[in-house]
């Protein structure tokens, strides 16, 4: 069973904001492989399914980003998910805009909803799917800039965008994540690229 976690903040004035991009990609993932989600456990609205033949739980924590360990954790628990089978897709400053990174364990970076789940689950061994969202011209303007909704030049990419990361997702679980980085790499929209 593996646990494939979207970040982001739960209310529908949050809902294409930047810092929902994991809720958008679980969102696609969801939609592509028939997996409703459509239940709440433990403060996440989450599905359950299988993806080429692999058990799956799809989870949208609804703690608010800060907060989203919490209910990772309980998740893992009741599931008796291992840390390595945990992948969690979400939004990331340091990338630029149109830029879908794949990566295996590695610090938070100052996200809080990655801090949080590292807490909690006493250990960063999980994989990430990153989509970048770019950085505002100050630090100062970070908080606002990640609740802020894309903008319609980034909407109309989107569709191809989460598309693409669900499709990483995929791979992720079909081959491994040596795999899907070795498959990704290189794609220049993308710009998936191997970090260690």
């Amino acid at each position: 069973m593996r646990l494939i976690v979207g970040l982001g903040n739960p209310g529908k004035q949050y809902r294409l904001s930047r810092h929902n991009a994991g809720f958008l990609i679980l969102d696609q993932l969801a939609l592509e492989r028939d997996i409703p989600i459509n239940q709440t456990l433990f403060d996440a609205h989450i599905g359950k399914g299988k993806i080429d033949g692999d058990g799956v739980i799809l989870a949208k924590p609804q703690t608010f980003m800060n907060l989203s360990g919490i209910s990772v954790r309980r998740l893992t628990d009741y599931f008796r998910i291992a840390l390595q089978d945990v992948i969690v897709a979400h939004d990331d400053l340091d990338l630029p805009f149109q830029s879908i990174r794949l990566k295996a364990g590695g610090g938070h970076a100052g996200h809080k909803g990655l801090i949080s789940i590292i807490d909690h689950l006493n250990g960063q061994d999980f994989i990430r799917v990153r989509l970048g969202i770019g950085k505002p011209a100050r630090k100062s303007m970070v908080e606002g800039y990640v609740l802020e909704h894309f903008s319609k030049e980034e909407m109309d990419c989107l569709p191809e965008l989460t598309t693409t990361a669900a499709a990483a997702v995929t791979d992720i679980l079909g081959f491994g994540i040596q795999a899907a980085m070795e498959k990704h790499h290189g794609k220049k929209k993308t710009n998936l690229i191997e970090e260690g």
